[in-house]
């Protein structure tokens, strides 16, 4: 009876601890809801500018987070399977975006595309102020993220079914691509999602790097900085609710479909 009433007060103890945080995410979601205007939330939303930012949205995170796929799977394998001299410095390499101020990493974008070396790539492809940038500032982010969480995924696979396949005559890439690989496919689904939503709401990097430019520039969440801005409060949290809901669907989906990996 003892040890049961003991844990019962830790779990309590551990809930009222981190209680308060839990409602301060509720209220938040709370709060959009009831603030939301809802009886023009689909003249909003049917607005020319909010359908261009919807459109640019979704084919620059979705651009992005193929891109992102194609390093993060490479570095999440190599970092999670190997062992080697300079590894610390490279996974702290691979952090940096996880750690920068979003405003800060966007500043160092522009700088970066504004040297001499910046603009020999502007004059094969427009980065700064254009839509590029949008992808470039958002693959910089997603694929530190997206190396996170595929790193935890390579971890908890069985590394003798690659060193079986290896002994049976495969090569390296063969046992990764045909073994690892598809064993890793629910991991590399949930990466891409976590990949995309972040992606779609990207903010900082694309405001500093890519401004705010109507029909041009203005993806879903710098419409929110954009209404806001102006005064329109309602548009603004038309948009701000519509990617709470896109990101809360993602999370939710993740965790009852892979609740022991998410």
């Amino acid at each position: 009876m003892i040890p049961a009433r003991q844990d019962r007060r830790f779990l309590v103890a551990l809930a009222v601890m981190g209680g308060w945080y839990l409602l301060l995410i509720a209220a938040m979601l709370v709060a959009d809801v009831l603030s939301t205007p809802w009886n023009r939330m689909l003249q909003i939303l049917q607005d020319p500018a909010i359908r261009y930012a919807l459109r640019l949205s979704l084919a620059t995170a979705t651009t992005s987070t193929l891109i992102a796929l194609t390093v993060a799977i490479p570095l999440g394998y190599l970092l999670a399977r190997e062992r080697f001299m300079g590894r610390p410095i490279l996974q702290a390499i691979v952090e940096i975006p996880l750690v920068l101020p979003p405003t800060v990493v966007g500043l160092s974008l522009l700088v970066l595309f504004e040297s001499p070396w910046g603009r020999i790539v502007q004059t094969i492809i427009p980065v700064t102020y254009a839509v590029p940038g949008i992808i470039v500032a958002q693959v910089t982010v997603i694929t530190a993220f997206a190396v996170h969480s595929l790193q935890t995924t390579f971890r908890q696979l069985d590394p003798r079914t690659e060193h079986v396949a290896r002994t049976l005559g495969c090569t390296r890439w063969q046992a990764v691509t045909r073994i690892v690989l598809p064993e890793a496919k629910s991991g590399i689904l949930a990466a891409s999602l976590l990949a995309w939503t972040r992606a779609l709401g990207e903010f900082g990097p694309i405001l500093v790097l890519c401004g705010v430019t109507r029909f041009r520039t203005e993806v879903l969440a710098t419409s929110v900085y954009l209404e806001w801005s102006t005064g329109q409060l309602d548009a603004a949290l038309a948009v701000a609710l519509l990617l709470a809901i896109v990101a809360t669907s993602v999370l939710l989906t993740l965790r009852f479909t892979r609740p022991h990996q998410t």
